[in-house]
């Protein structure tokens, strides 16, 4: 291929166009563009090409090239992929099937490239004196299309495996059409947990790429309280009307790894988790908007829930749980969990104006009272979540080292596990699990 060709076939692209923003496709492409206006020095070349080739060989390890843009076509969110999310194949427009195949077959194309055709153009082009040559051919080779023995030794989703072994994506339609039907486009086909975080003014969702692994098989104790949870996810993961949940309760019982354990277990069957920082919450309007009418169901989580006296996020919050005038999208639930069971904080000179003789003090306080703790009261279902006693702690330390594989003196176990608990943060299934950790090194000191 030479480089005006690759330049048409990049500039021809139209439904996948967004391919064109990636860091890496966009730096050749401007390689390119430079090199063929003729506004490039064999300085300037060298600069691009050796910034292009440390960008290739930082996903080294990690992923060839090719990989990396099979990457860029299953994530793509663009009018093909969303269409295939809905429509079936063969109802599709034929004129958008073709527009994608024939993107397909070009990106497929352009993954085959290597190094040779810029340094071919380069001792053309671009060098007149020995030295120059010998410094172009020095320069370090790339491929594109490397199968290395990392990609060998690889296990690969299926439709990697069927992108790597066919020469002709535009072929493919009716497979993507498939894994864009069960996976979903864009960020969510790639992550299953986001967070909303805010520069400035916009706000967006970040995918994280190593959330939490704890799942729910980790867990001792408190099967009733995750039994409820579990059933309201189900009802919601089936298409039924589920609830919003509050989990409130003492620090360190597993509130927040229950929730985050939910997506793991059932991330195949389409759900997904967003976390929004309470300080965030007022941007609930612009994150129900982007994530209703997907295929994918969301939990909308929020950690440690309170709020101060009149704080806009609250009133954002109760606008969604009553139902404003933005109604919650069906594929949409709310999980938060809190310290505090009324979630707003009620002073008592909240209650002093019931009686008060001030006559700048509101006349019907009790209304205000009630309206502060009504917010919990909008959840659907509030599951309690208390400190453990003495015989359900020590239940949970035993059931935990035994799930570690430390064999121990019961008497000697429970001995330690109070000593531990005692000297740090109390009784909780958090405590539980430090002690365990610590223990796990020194189990031959101190249970023989």
């Amino acid at each position: 291929m030479r480089l005006e060709e690759l330049r048409l076939k990049l500039n021809s692209l139209s439904i996948y166009r967004k391919i064109l923003e990636d860091e890496l496709i966009n730096g050749i492409y401007n390689f390119v563009e430079e090199l063929l206006t003729g506004k490039m020095d064999l300085n300037t070349f060298a600069r691009h090409y050796n910034s292009i080739y440390y960008y290739i060989s930082s996903l080294a390890g990690k992923k060839s090239v090719q990989e990396y843009i099979m990457d860029l076509v299953i994530t793509d969110e663009n009018p093909f992929s969303l269409a295939c999310e809905s429509i079936e194949y063969d109802e599709m427009d034929s004129m958008l099937l073709k527009a994608a195949s024939n993107d397909l077959r070009k990106i497929k194309q352009v993954s085959n490239i290597s190094s040779e055709i810029f340094k071919k153009y380069a001792l053309q082009n671009l060098c007149n004196l020995d030295f120059e040559e010998e410094a172009v051919q020095e320069f370090p080779d790339w491929n594109f299309a490397s199968y290395d023995d990392f990609n060998k030794n690889k296990s690969f989703e299926p439709i990697k495996e069927l992108l790597y072994k066919t020469d002709d994506w535009g072929r493919l339609t009716k497979e993507l059409w498939e894994f864009y039907r069960n996976n979903g486009t864009g960020v969510f086909s790639r992550f299953r947990a986001f967070i909303w975080e805010k520069d400035g003014n916009e706000g967006r969702l970040i995918g994280i790429d190593s959330p939490d692994p704890v799942s729910l098989s980790d867990f001792i104790g408190y099967e009733e309280q995750r039994e409820e949870i579990i059933r309201n996810t189900e009802m919601f993961l089936d298409g039924y009307s589920a609830n919003n949940i509050l989990l409130y309760g003492d620090r360190g019982t597993g509130k927040s790894s229950t929730v985050k354990a939910l997506v793991n277990e059932y991330c195949k069957r389409g759900l997904r988790i967003v976390e929004v920082p309470k300080n965030n919450l007022i941007d609930f309007p612009k994150i129900l908007q982007l994530l209703k009418d997907r295929k994918q169901k969301f939990i909308i989580f929020i950690d440690d829930l309170a709020f101060e006296d009149a704080e806009e996020n609250y009133t954002s919050l109760k606008a969604v749980l009553e139902g404003g005038i933005q109604a919650r999208p069906k594929n949409v639930v709310i999980y938060a969990t809190s310290n505090r069971r009324h979630l707003i904080k009620e002073k008592f000179s909240d209650r002093v104006g019931l009686h008060s003789g001030n006559a700048d003090d509101e006349i019907r306080s009790q209304d205000t009272i009630q309206e502060k703790l009504s917010l919990a009261d909008r959840f659907g279902i509030t599951i309690v979540f208390s400190s453990p006693d003495k015989q359900n702690f020590l239940k949970i330390v035993e059931g935990l080292a035994e799930k570690r594989g430390i064999s121990y003196d019961r008497e000697k176990l429970e001995r330690e596990a109070l000593k531990w608990e005692m000297w740090y943060n109390g009784r909780s299934p958090r405590t539980a699990r430090q002690f365990v950790d610590w223990l796990e090194g020194n189990q031959n000191v101190v249970l023989n």
